[in-house]
């Protein structure tokens, strides 16, 4: 795929008339709806439906890209069997596992995250749910950074309730991250210890508390394209802030170990259409864009995408801060 540059994509329209209607119909406002989306998932001029997508992205959310690092603050030991996740307990991964690290260790992190770089930081464990004694150090940490380093802070711990919520809400985090990571119909072939419904639970939960929304989900896990769009829907009922759309990265000892993974052409489709659908949203790039994109995700910064993870992710590596900050620089955009 060649990579035009992101001035001429503010402007350019396509040849397919029907995907321009499509652009100016979210352009002035309203939805699409599901048949349309799946229309603009069926073409095959990509180059079209990107310059669509990047219309729709400069309109809503300007030249900005939102640049998060994150740290594996408690890794392992999971008790949910979520079959991508190389952190449940139900299989033998080979990752390192750790309880909960020192405050002095997440400060120190989210200070790197800054000098980075970064805009944003944010602090992820393996919990269900954290016990009390977790959940109160990890308010300590936040407490501690936002009074010494100048980042936003967001978590992602698992199920919330509401008081802690707010309890988060009130040490001034940001945003909290709990994702879909897939369509309804197909979620329970990727975990059976919780329900759907969960999931969604704890996403208004985040919303009535006042937080901002981190809400996505992984790709290539053997869902079908449709089932891809059945996700995006659901994601679009909750409006969250941000959408994380991780591409699954097989770890050996998990039940996905040997999937096949998905072509470059329908990540980017998926990323477009998911901008179709949800035009305001920060839809960032994160796990797997290092392994399937050989430009490292330059083509889906153009092409719907507004957002990255740099530095790594819970278990792997990733491209480091001044790479990223580099290929933001060179295809006009800015951090």
């Amino acid at each position: 795929m060649t990579i035009p540059s992101s001035k001429s994509l503010d402007t350019s329209y396509t040849k397919d008339s029907h995907i321009n209607t499509l652009i100016n119909k979210v352009l002035n406002d309203h939805k699409i709806s599901y048949n349309e989306a799946s229309y603009l998932l069926s073409t095959d001029d990509i180059s079209a439906l990107a310059k669509g997508a990047n219309t729709i992205t400069r309109r809503f959310n300007g030249e900005e890209v939102d640049m998060e690092s994150l740290v594996n603050a408690k890794s392992g030991t999971c008790p949910e069997d979520c079959s991508f996740c190389a952190q449940s307990s139900f299989y033998n991964t080979g990752i390192s596992k750790y309880p909960l690290l020192p405050t002095e260790k997440l400060i120190e992190h989210a200070r790197n995250a800054k000098n980075g770089g970064s805009t944003s930081f944010c602090l992820v464990c393996a919990y269900r749910s954290p016990p009390e004694k977790d959940f109160e150090q990890i308010c300590d940490a936040i407490l501690k950074i936002k009074k010494s380093i100048d980042i936003d802070v967001n978590v992602s711990l698992g199920f919330m309730t509401l008081e802690r919520a707010k309890k988060l809400k009130s040490l001034g985090v940001k945003r909290y991250n709990h994702n879909l990571e897939t369509a309804k119909s197909f979620f329970s072939q990727i975990c059976t210890t919780h329900d759907y419904e969960d999931r969604i639970h704890t996403g208004k939960i985040v919303k009535e508390a006042g937080l901002e929304l981190c809400c996505g989900g992984i790709i290539g896990m053997g869902e079908s394209a449709e089932q891809r769009l059945e996700l995006a829907f659901s994601l679009a009922d909750l409006n969250p802030d941000e959408v994380p759309i991780n591409i699954l990265i097989s770890r050996e000892g998990t039940p996905l170990m040997y999937n096949n993974p998905l072509s470059n052409e329908d990540i980017i489709k998926t990323i477009a259409v998911w901008r179709f659908i949800m035009p305001k949203s920060i839809l960032k790039i994160a796990g797997g864009r290092e392994k399937y994109f050989k430009d490292k995700g330059r083509y889906a910064l153009q092409a719907g995408a507004n957002g990255i993870i740099s530095g790594g992710y819970l278990t792997t590596g990733g491209n480091t801060h001044n790479k990223d900050l580099e290929m933001i620089k060179e295809i006009g955009l800015k951090v």
